[in-house]
């Protein structure tokens, strides 16, 4: 059996998220193959935030309306670049869910129009 030509996405997640929820039925319904990782289990690689963070900006990453972001008290500070990373590889609550990537095309949140942009250009 040849292997799907199609290149799939990875999707980081967590299972109990209706955003990761939405990202993997928006994907399951193209037939697109995906790749979940559930960060309650395994927290994405600091490369791989890092990855992220390049194309679209740590903050981008950040659930600021999130309890755990509350919690924290980061609407309050002001941090540079690195240290949000930081604070990001060793708490995945922070993040704003799902990460998506593409090849080389990356998106935070649930950002449909741009998943569309990524099957039209498999299809």
């Amino acid at each position: 059996m040849p292997a799907d030509p199609r290149p799939g996405v990875q999707v980081f997640g967590r299972k109990d998220s209706r955003e990761t929820q939405k990202a993997l039925r928006f994907f399951k319904e193209r037939s697109v193959p995906v790749h979940f990782v559930d960060v309650a289990i395994r927290p994405p690689a600091p490369g791989e935030l890092r990855r992220f963070a390049q194309r679209l900006g740590p903050a981008a990453l950040v659930d600021a309306g999130g309890r755990r972001y509350r919690e924290l008290g980061l609407g309050y500070m002001r941090l540079g670049d690195e240290e949000l990373l930081e604070r990001l590889a060793a708490d995945a609550g922070l993040l704003r869910l799902p990460l998506v990537r593409f090849g080389n095309a990356f998106a935070a949140g649930v950002a449909e129009d741009t998943w569309r942009a990524w099957v039209r250009t498999t299809a």
